[in-house]
């Protein structure tokens, strides 16, 4: 789905805030570790060359971040059309309280857009290709606890995010987690479902979407991209894919019935698979505060805010 009247918004937002302590891992580290950085606490921009084409990220390390501790990683992939540096004030997952233990990495999609949608400019074998390289120039650059990447994304990011899940092949099998919101299945429908190969079971998930999204509709149909699936339908698909016990699924509702929280054990692993609906919740990242992408859809926070509950659903996950 297309995001586009938030590049109209203009907001002031602070991403400098206040690093926490960074956690203790026990990660032996990547290639980066022991490189400095000028700039902790200040994200960055950066260029790298992928199947020809010339990409484009942002990355934010803690105000305190030190050469000798692996760090998890976080992507944060963008709605379309957009840029990393929407999705990372929308979201403000580089403030501290949501990552000051994270390394944040936010990639731009070409032409504004991830692939998996018929608006997209790039084939999912070169998006793919694309993350498997920004994954090593970070663990050259910065020192990362490869166990410990993780996946998030909004809308066409979304439905990316589920894409590098259901990979096995190129770079999938490298994420710990992941975390799709209002997102855009287009290549998890009710046709192409049966292509999807999680390189493991279980395969954490957290999911967020809004009951009356009118752009990726909660019960699912034709969409900007592409056809869409309905959630729950795709959540059942998951169900299975992790190996979870449906008749032991979780329902958890909070705030006059407005708010959905389910949870799945699956494999043994409670809570690998989770989803949050929000009845009332339109196209927009879920967040206790104003963002720009509720300004755009004009309308106010909600009662949930997926940026924390992303970052302490990560804090669960290793990848074995």
């Amino acid at each position: 789905m297309k995001f586009s009247n938030f590049v109209t918004v203009v907001v002031a937002t602070t991403l400098g805030a206040p690093a926490v302590a960074a956690a203790v891992l026990t990660s032996a580290g990547s290639a980066g570790c022991g490189k400095t950085h000028l700039l902790p606490g200040v994200t960055t921009y950066h260029d790298l060359t992928s199947s020809g084409r010339n990409r484009k990220y942002s990355v934010h390390i803690p105000s305190n971040y030190s050469d000798s501790t692996p760090y998890p990683v976080v992507l944060g992939f963008h709605g379309s059309p957009g840029i990393g540096f929407f999705f990372e004030v929308d979201t403000r997952m580089s403030e501290a309280r949501f990552s000051g233990n994270k390394i944040m990495v936010y990639p731009d999609g070409v032409g504004g857009s991830w692939a998996g949608a018929n608006y997209s400019q790039v084939s999912v074998p070169e998006d793919l290709q694309f993350v498997s390289d920004l994954l090593n120039e970070i663990r050259n650059d910065y020192c990362v606890d490869d166990s410990r990447i993780y996946a998030t994304g909004m809308s066409n990011g979304g439905g990316f995010v589920d894409i590098l899940a259901c990979d096995s092949a190129v770079v999938g099998a490298q994420f710990a987690a992941f975390a799709p919101a209002s997102g855009a299945y287009y290549m998890d429908n009710d046709v192409t479902h049966v292509d999807c190969k999680p390189a493991r079971s279980p395969l954490p998930i957290i999911e967020f979407h809004g009951g009356a999204d009118p752009s990726v509709n909660y019960t699912g149909g034709v969409g900007e991209g592409g056809i869409e699936p309905a959630i729950p339908t795709w959540l059942g698909w998951w169900a299975q894919r992790n190996g979870c016990d449906d008749a032991g699924r979780k329902e958890e509702d909070s705030f006059g019935g407005d708010v959905h929280h389910f949870s799945w054990t699956c494999g043994g692993v409670e809570g690998a698979l989770q989803h949050w609906k929000v009845d009332d919740m339109p196209h927009v990242w879920a967040s206790t505060e104003l963002t720009p992408g509720g300004i755009a859809a004009g309308v106010g926070p909600t009662h949930i805010e997926a940026s924390q509950l992303i970052m302490e659903f990560f804090d669960q996950f290793t990848k074995p």
